[in-house]
């Protein structure tokens, strides 16, 4: 079934794929990667909600299963029962966490704000992913700051003695990790160069200091799992430190 709203796609792009849109017989309860489904916001920064689609989700499902006890879903097939949802779907509440790429892109309406929001605060966890710069970082900003404002929810960057970074691989420095044919083309790692120079994992807290959303910026996890075939040096080099942190945000999502 082709997704009922494709957001920020064109009907050529709808075409190509298949989502495995959530419903309420999706949920068997195990782990379901589930992807947000989200609108362009005009003059944003990136790709739109189907970057790393679906090899990132199907890949970092399938590690988590070999690497953890967690039990992860599967259909018949062995292929991992990943999901797309939209924010405003009731099947949100049964997502254990939520992932979005490209979030320099990102819009949300008031309904879907306060759906988020509520979400969120009845203990989901959000991670967003794979945006570079400050016309990214803005656009972001100027969206979640509708869900959360700055006056109660300030942003603030992760120290690596966070529990988030020792959960199931302690990881001692945030990976700058670009999108594959970025460096084998050009072998940096700063896609925006001077602009994205310091990768960040920045996060909102509850009045628990429990991580809400969790941001990983000037950085590009999504890819070293998406693209983890393409090149084995570069598997060696991003997709081991990307599937170390992935699986700690995994855990700590799922254990707190």
């Amino acid at each position: 079934m082709l997704l009922a709203l494709i957001v920020g796609a064109s009907v050529a792009s709808a075409q190509r794929w298949r989502f495995p849109v959530a419903t309420p017989e999706s949920y068997d309860g195990a782990f379901h990667f589930c992807r947000v489904a989200f609108r362009r916001i005009p003059g944003g920064d990136g790709g739109g909600w189907t970057t790393d689609y679906p090899d990132a989700d199907r890949n970092l499902s399938t590690r988590l299963s070999e690497l953890t006890k967690i039990a992860v879903s599967f259909d018949n097939g062995g292929d991992p029962r990943h999901l797309v949802v939209q924010l405003t779907q009731p099947e949100l509440y049964s997502c254990p966490m939520l992932f979005m790429y490209e979030v320099g892109n990102f819009f949300i309406d008031e309904a879907e704000t306060a759906a988020l929001r509520n979400y969120l605060l009845k203990g989901g966890f959000l991670w967003v992913d794979d945006f570079w710069g400050t016309r990214a970082w803005n656009n972001w900003e100027s969206q979640i700051r509708k869900v959360f404002p700055s006056s109660t929810h300030p942003i603030v960057e992760v120290p690596l003695d966070h529990v988030l970074f020792h959960q199931f691989r302690t990881v001692t420095n945030i990976p700058q990790i670009p999108a594959v044919d970025f460096w084998l083309g050009t072998g940096g790692t700063s896609e925006r160069g001077d602009d994205s120079r310091v990768p960040h994992v920045r996060a909102i807290t509850d009045e628990r200091d429990r991580i809400m959303v969790l941001m990983s910026y000037n950085t590009d996890f999504g890819d070293s799992y998406e693209r983890e075939s393409v090149s084995h040096e570069y598997f060696l080099t991003f997709s081991v430190q990307g599937y170390a942190f992935g699986i700690n945000a995994i855990v700590y999502a799922l254990t707190h």
